[in-house]
């Protein structure tokens, strides 16, 4: 079978568009190709190779001719009028007596014979690049088709065949370019020798075995010098999207520039020179830093990185510039600079914030061991003044970061300075979380005011729709509180801060679910605790994976089956007489000894205060493992209960008591979890 070899060749492609696209390409092309009967299901795995300059995709498998199909068409009645029927022939090209007749009704079944693969192929890809959902694209020239970039040439070759894909002004032929500068003649290329022949002419096809010879070549390089890389994961994924041939050397820092902070000398490297940054043996940050050319050069790259340092030089000065300027006012005096910045137009500015924030951040210190209110208050006040310096306007992604800096610098303690930093954190899954009681509090209250304040005005997430990143604020207030042990009553702090707010809690319990489905913990049991009010997480997820222990023994099973069971009886016969049978059991209308037997086990396994027993004194004492034993024990009863007892008895009065006494099962049930929530 033919292969299918497609190549887009254009300028540039930005390096954060390049693996969307490919997989976008592939897809597509896999998904026409199979709905248009040229490749089978179970095709041959696409291959995509995408660098700044191309993208290009690679299918085996496909026919060499598409297969032929039958249509079925309904027809008229065969009684139908005669020119209904003549018409109905006409538009299918068929006789009378090729129409077949089911019930009276004609039927017309249209063979259609398969065309070749390659005029299908050329008209799948022209719509694909027509419709490619670049979130950026342009027009050039005179023409109307768009692309990310100008789009210099196709190469489309479905096995020994030029498919004459036209798009842009462009018509497809079977030959590529190498590296711009050290290969840039035409290339003839076969579907299996592409990668091949890309690499004879410098130019590594393949991303990701690009990212590992980027990766390879930078540890190498740091090893040779005694340092390591610092891991930057990010920074590796937009470099392998600005080369082709990739080269890395190594060039050094002025000296003079390596006593500004090395989160600055980092983000000026990254930021702007996408270099990476070395660091010792200690951890601390080396006077050396990577370059990632796309160029071999007689010199071994000399010039290169002569030209590198000096314009690091350049961006460095600006740094220590901003670095003097921003120390010469103290935090309190750059937190003025917040009355003019926005928040949101509807919640004012990071001012008012801040004030929300400091008075929030107080009244969680009674929650937070440790945490000292002074230095709570001073760090939550100072928390966002960096925001106006000149450093982080530059380098927003230094905020905090730099207020701490600031902080120290004008002599405040070692607590409130730290809390400036971490009050973000933590910015994703992989990100620590605050520790130390005072960033805690003041990181706690930056997220809840930003929630709570979001929810207020109704501003929240839709679908894949977060612009004010609610859900990662949610699932930090969730770490924060989760991980450092904290007994917060979130339900309490919610209604304190604003007008109660119905949908934020069930937003949290949302993001739980998220939070702990890593864990293999349950999403139907969280929903089963939150639904009984309980808003501590710390102790809901102690109660959850407690629940989950127990449902996962035989006599858990047993009992959420009979507690669906008796739920469902009695729900039914409540609708049924339009009353509820809450009411407490009269025990003198207890005939049989099962009855007997599963209300005297209902009381002592709700009241009694032993240690082994009693479901209201353990969940007291945040004993749910031994309550979860004292739910066990009403499996026997329960069990004889179902297989001796008529409910719906004769007697109005004893049929009314056996449900009361079922609605007490269900409730005792529902004191751990509300088990109707729970799945199975």
């Amino acid at each position: 079978m033919p292969d299918l070899l497609l190549e887009l060749f254009s300028e540039e492609v930005p390096a954060r568009m390049q693996a969307d696209a490919a997989e976008h390409l592939k897809t597509a092309l896999t998904l026409e190709s199979i709905k248009h009967k040229l490749l089978p299901d179970s095709g041959g795995v696409p291959k995509v190779f995408v660098t700044p300059r191309r993208l290009a995709v690679w299918i085996t498998g496909l026919a060499a001719t598409q297969s032929d199909t039958i249509t079925e068409r309904k027809g008229p009645k065969i009684d139908a009028p005669e020119a209904a029927i003549q018409g109905f022939l006409k538009s299918t090209g068929l006789t009378r007596q090729q129409l077949e007749n089911r019930n009276g009704v004609y039927f017309a079944a249209i063979q259609q014979k398969g065309r070749p693969t390659a005029d299908v192929l050329k008209e799948i890809i022209e719509k694909i690049l027509a419709d490619f959902p670049w979130p950026k694209s342009m027009r050039w020239g005179d023409g109307e088709a768009r692309w990310v970039r100008p789009l210099h040439s196709i190469l489309c070759r479905f096995g020994d065949e030029v498919v004459p894909v036209e798009f842009a002004g462009v018509t497809a032929g079977d030959v590529t370019v190498g590296h711009r500068f050290l290969a840039p003649q035409p290339i003839a290329v076969s579907a299996s020798g592409y990668e091949r022949a890309l690499q004879e002419a410098k130019v590594i096809a393949d991303r990701e075995k690009r990212k590992a010879e980027i990766r390879r070549q930078a540890e190498a390089v740091a090893a040779r010098e005694g340092l390591t890389l610092r891991p930057d994961e990010g920074l590796l994924e937009e470099v392998t999207g600005l080369v082709e041939w990739p080269v890395v050397l190594s060039g050094r820092i002025d000296p003079h520039y390596m006593d500004l902070p090395p989160e600055v000398l980092v983000s000026e490297m990254r930021g702007h020179q996408k270099y990476f940054a070395l660091q010792r043996a200690d951890g601390t940050l080396a006077d050396q830093f990577l370059i990632t050319a796309n160029m071999e050069t007689n010199d071994g790259g000399a010039a290169v990185v002569a030209g590198n340092e000096r314009v690091l030089r350049a961006r460095l000065s600006d740094g220590r510039f901003f670095w003097d300027q921003d120390r010469k006012k103290r935090l309190e005096e750059w937190g003025e600079g917040l009355k003019n910045v926005t928040f949101h137009a509807r919640l004012g500015t990071v001012a008012e914030k801040v004030e929300r924030v400091a008075a929030l951040a107080q009244a969680l210190a009674e929650y937070v061991p440790d945490a000292d209110r002074k230095s709570v208050e001073r760090a939550a006040r100072l928390c966002k003044a960096d925001l106006t310096t000149g450093m982080v306007g530059e380098f927003p992604e230094l905020q905090g970061v730099m207020g701490r800096y600031y902080a120290l610098h004008q002599g405040e303690d070692a607590a409130v300075a730290d809390a400036i930093r971490d009050h973000y954190k933590p910015l994703g899954p992989s990100d620590a979380v605050p520790s130390a009681p005072v960033s805690v509090c003041v990181a706690l209250a930056d997220k809840l005011d930003t929630l709570v304040s979001m929810f207020a005005i109704g501003e929240k997430p839709t679908g894949s729709k977060d612009p004010f990143a609610l859900r990662r604020a949610a699932l930090g207030v969730i770490r924060i509180i989760l991980e450092n042990g904290i007994r917060l009553p979130l339900r309490q702090v919610v209604a304190s801060r604003a007008e109660p707010q119905e949908d934020i809690l069930p937003f949290f319990s949302d993001r739980l679910k998220v939070q702990l489905k890593d864990q293999g913990v349950r999403h139907d049991l969280i929903a089963a605790v939150f639904a009984l009010g309980e808003d501590d997480l710390v102790r809901l997820v102690a109660r959850v994976k407690a629940l989950q222990a127990f449902l996962g023994t035989e006599d858990g099973a047993n009992l959420l089956a009979a507690y669906k069971r008796a739920a469902n009886i009695v729900a039914i016969e409540e609708k049924k007489d339009k009353q509820s049978y809450s009411q407490p059991v009269d025990s003198s209308r207890l005939i049989l000894a099962e009855e007997h037997a599963l209300h005297q086990a209902l009381i002592h396994t709700l009241h009694t205060s032993d240690y082994s027993s009693g479901i209201e004194f353990l969940l007291e004492q945040e004993r749910f493992t031994h309550a979860m034993s004292a739910l066990s024990k009403l499996r026997p009863p329960i069990d004889a209960f179902f297989d001796t007892v008529l409910v719906n008895d004769k007697d109005a009065e004893v049929r009314a008591n056996r449900l009361r006494l079922l609605a007490q099962f269900r409730a005792a049930l529902d004191k751990i979890a509300n088990f109707a929530l729970i799945e199975g």
